[in-house]
């Protein structure tokens, strides 16, 4: 596979050299069956600079301290997102209290249940706001860390866990309309998941389409 997208970045090279245009590299190659974005990723090797010879991009490399923010970042978030839910869920166990279980241990359980994710959110999510201003400020000064390695993936594993949260909640909502056991205080925690997992889920894909707009 590494000599494959060796010798295509070789030819990109090549054909660049030889003055043919970006675009028309691209049609050829897409009639020869090459995916588009092992194109597009070749292609995005040489920057568009007149030179005599092709001018290469530079690469992105990884670091201990880029994959400490980028640790640092998506951890705080999933702290803050769960605590969220877990300090709306206190809420909501307020307000729609379960009628089986008696009223005083229900407030004291409540009252418990408050005090640890207002602390969490206290710490984590200032947290996440201040490393989220200091990445993005990285990435505006150096736009080629857009493609760091550790950045790509825990984007992609943060969206498929926002994307199987929604699909939980999307389940269970339908298991329990068809069952009959749909309740004020069921419906508000499934929308509180839907919305913060949505919000992640939508967040990080509209980043991504920017991020390819941009490359």
């Amino acid at each position: 596979m590494a000599s494959t997208i060796q010798n295509l970045e070789l030819f990109v090279r090549t054909a660049l050299e030889k003055g043919i245009p970006k675009p028309e590299i691209e049609q050829r190659l897409h009639e020869a069956g090459w995916p588009a974005d092992q194109i597009k990723n070749a292609l995005n090797q040489f920057a568009d600079i007149p030179f005599v010879v092709p001018v290469p991009k530079p690469h992105p490399y990884l670091s201990a301290r880029e994959t400490f923010y980028y640790l640092l970042l998506f951890t705080t978030l999933y702290l803050s997102a769960y605590y969220l839910g877990n300090l709306l869920f206190s809420f909501v166990d307020l307000i729609f209290p379960d009628p089986i279980a008696p009223r005083n241990a229900d407030w004291q359980t409540v009252k418990r249940n408050i005090r640890l994710p207002v602390s969490f959110l206290v710490i984590a999510f200032p947290l996440f706001l201040f490393m989220s201003w200091r990445i993005q400020r990285e990435l505006a000064s150096n736009p080629v860390k857009r493609l760091s390695a550790i950045r790509r993936w825990l984007t992609y594993l943060t969206l498929f866990v926002a994307a199987n949260c929604v699909i939980g909640d999307l389940v269970m909502l339908i298991y329990n309309f068809l069952g009959g056991e749909l309740t004020i205080r069921f419906c508000l925690k499934a929308l509180i998941v839907g919305m913060i997992a949505g919000t992640i889920l939508g967040f990080y894909l509209w980043d991504l389409r920017e991020e390819e707009r941009e490359t």
